[in-house]
């Protein structure tokens, strides 16, 4: 798989490299939030404190007793409340997009590329349609700025013993692979939204494009109609439905699944992408350390003693974790954005680049329209570039 070169020289090379630029005139950084309408996200607002070489010279927030907060948290004197202003005023660098509500993302990112910023990170989801993704897509080639999507699990170095494990034939033949959602109040709808846009971005990454997909969304045992839709929270738009689940095919022939039930009693502990072999089934958890496990064995074969579930570390299976600090700033989203700026400084795509991001969403649609069609097989680009819920 032809991926994460950078991760592997992060600890080295790569990363001191940023350090070494330090001494230069800092690389100037203006963050984006909205208090009360999805703040700053994930961390996304104070992630710039970590890296040397850049400084946060102004922020936005259109809550203005929000934005009095956010100042003094980030120890900085320059703020607006209108992130158009900003850009022409300071003419950034790089931007954060930070509210974790979906509706402003797309606006806030087409002002930014359209202001000559040259990197951005954005929070998830991504944005809310095919169409909006599409935009920024065509901005970006137009203005040479580069996206980098906050799918913080896609940076970890672990991920590069998968690949080995699944290349030297550890798990035998990969027969399929299987999403859950988080599975609590929001299961269903909005849990495939707000979560599980981390299980489609990581089916993307080991299986390849997305060929099709066929799904149904049911609330209460029964399929939804459109009295079921409503605005849905977060800024997400037209959401409906308790329990979703899905099938993609894909381009390396291994098709997908994805589930998601309201209150499914697993503790939230089914939140995870399994890749299921015919000799074994690597777990890949969502925010949690170790981010995976292999359990060796042929999953369908019954057997008297326990199967263990081994952990994957960025040493490899079973070994410790020797690379603490690496893994500390996938969670803290350091290791994405110092990557961002990297493929800036170096003419390339980062690895959760606005193509990465657009197929995420672009998957998450497919649901709705192929529920919209009863349920049949939609094929990959989606004819319908909206929200196909509104059209029930």
């Amino acid at each position: 798989m032809k991926r994460r070169s950078f991760l592997a020289a992060a600890s080295s090379a790569t990363v001191a490299s940023g350090f070494a630029r330090a001494a230069s005139p800092k690389r100037r950084v203006a963050v984006i939030g909205h208090t009360g309408r999805g703040n700053y996200g994930h961390g996304l607002d104070v992630v710039w404190q970590q890296i040397p070489e850049t400084e946060i010279c102004a922020v936005v927030d259109g809550d203005t007793a929000g934005l009095a907060n956010e100042l003094k948290k980030l120890g900085i004197d320059r703020g607006y409340t209108d992130f158009r202003k900003m850009l022409l005023e300071v003419r950034p660098e790089f931007v954060s997009i930070c509210p974790r509500h979906a509706d402003q993302h797309h606006d806030m990112a087409l002002a930014s590329i359209e202001a000559g910023v040259k990197g951005l990170y954005v929070e998830k989801p991504f944005c809310r349609t095919p169409s909006e993704a599409d935009r920024l897509i065509a901005a970006c080639k137009k203005h040479g700025a580069t996206i980098a999507v906050a799918h913080r699990n896609r940076y970890h170095p672990a991920l590069n013993q998968i690949d080995k494990l699944i290349a030297a034939g550890e798990i035998g033949r990969l027969l399929e692979i299987r999403g859950r959602g988080l599975g609590d109040r929001r299961g269903g709808g909005e849990d495939l939204w707000v979560l599980g846009c981390h299980i489609m971005n990581l089916i993307h990454l080991f299986a390849g494009e997305p060929k099709s997909c066929s799904a149904i969304m049911l609330q209460d045992g029964r399929r939804i109609t459109a009295n079921d839709v409503n605005s849905g929270a977060e800024g997400l738009g037209p959401l409906a439905a308790n329990e979703v689940h899905a099938r993609y095919e894909t381009t390396s022939g291994v098709v997908a699944y994805y589930d998601s039930i309201a209150n499914d009693g697993t503790e939230k502990k089914g939140y995870c992408l399994q890749l299921i072999g015919s000799n074994g089934t690597i777990t890949i958890h969502i925010d949690r350390d170790p981010i995976a496990h292999f359990t060796p064995g042929n999953p369908f074969q019954p057997t008297t003693a326990p199967r263990p579930w081994i952990p994957i570390t960025t040493g490899g299976l079973g070994q410790p974790e020797n690379q603490k600090d690496l893994v500390a700033g996938v969670a803290s989203h350091v290791l994405a954005v110092r990557e961002l700026i990297d493929a800036c400084d170096n003419s390339r795509q980062p690895l959760c680049d606005v193509h990465a991001g657009a197929v995420t969403v672009e998957m998450i649609c497919g649901v709705f329209e192929s529920h919209r069609q009863g349920g049949k097989t939609v094929g990959f680009p989606l004819n319908e570039r909206g929200n196909a819920l509104q059209h029930l």
